[in-house]
């Protein structure tokens, strides 16, 4: 047989950087289709758990440690014979979980903020100054740093990922109604003698929805890998507890011995949160004028 034989590469088109080119050339509506798909399919996973997983996800099983994908373990089991697909499933709870519970609180605490701080001068210069402190704190080293002075529950881990995140939200807000408190029908209303409540929420935060439609999408990825961050280091839910980073924690020791223990839970958390920012793209594209314009 000639020796060529043997160094003769892949067409372009089964390459890794072939299969990425093609995903990367689908149509936008084909990509965010996709996207959506498999963030539905995840979310299906999570809502109906105890009718897809097979086993108790917390039950230990010491003469079960470490066994291969079987009939019995579809992914095999961790080292404390817990059924890893019962784990991965129950998993996606408490990521999705705290992804929209982070967005709603950032949102339900911010978008007040942002709205006082665009339209009072007094109020934006000391809030602000504020934010910027925030923001110069790491968010992970934020996190870390009200978990450990609290106890870790759920609750208190949804706090800690949105303290550092509240900025964001707050600047976003405040630079639409900066922006759009000089509209002229922001002020006809303020001749009009209109009560300062009616102009800040009946006509400067409609204004803010579509930009913070977005900022939520990218909020809520950013949530996910944080807890999921947080419990790999320790510092996040008990490891009793069936969280994606639980599971990847539990699992890197033994993870050349069977690479499942954290690959599964790691390819659905990266399916995750790259649906959500596909989505919070395209949502982005919808909403955004300028893009709007360029399509037609």
């Amino acid at each position: 047989m000639p020796t060529h034989l043997h160094t003769q590469e892949l067409p372009a088109r089964y390459s890794l950087h072939g299969l990425v080119t093609r995903l990367l050339r689908l149509r936008p509506r084909t990509t965010t289709l996709i996207a959506a798909t498999t963030l539905l399919l995840i979310v299906l996973m999570a809502l109906f758990a105890p009718l897809i997983a097979t086993q108790d996800p917390t039950a230990l099983s010491p003469t079960s440690r470490l066994e291969s994908m079987s009939a019995a373990h579809w992914l095999g089991t961790d080292a404390y014979g817990r059924d890893l697909f019962s784990r991965v499933v129950y998993g996606a709870q408490v990521s999705l979980a705290v992804g929209v519970g982070v967005a709603f609180l950032t949102v339900l605490i911010g978008l007040p903020l942002g709205l006082l701080a665009g339209y009072f001068r007094a109020i934006d210069a000391v809030l602000m100054r504020f934010m910027d402190g925030l923001m110069a704190i790491p968010g992970i080293l934020a996190a870390i740093a009200i978990v450990s002075l609290t106890s870790a529950n759920l609750w208190t881990l949804m706090i800690a990922i949105t303290v550092p995140e509240i900025p964001q939200i707050v600047r976003l807000v405040r630079s639409q109604v900066l922006a759009t408190r000089e509209e002229a029908f922001v002020e006809a209303a303020v001749l009009m003698s209109t009560p300062t409540r009616t102009i800040l929420w009946r006509h400067l935060m409609p204004n803010t929805f579509a930009p913070l439609i977005v900022q939520c999408t990218y909020v809520c990825a950013a949530a996910i890998l944080t807890e999921a961050t947080l419990s790999f280091l320790g510092v996040g839910l008990s490891s009793e507890i069936p969280t994606w980073g639980n599971i990847m924690s539990d699992g890197r020791t033994y993870f050349q011995l069977q690479p499942s223990l954290i690959f599964c839970a790691g390819l659905l958390l990266s399916l995750c949160i790259l649906s959500i920012n596909l989505l919070g793209d395209a949502a982005r594209d919808s909403l955004d004028p300028v893009m709007k314009r360029k399509e037609g």
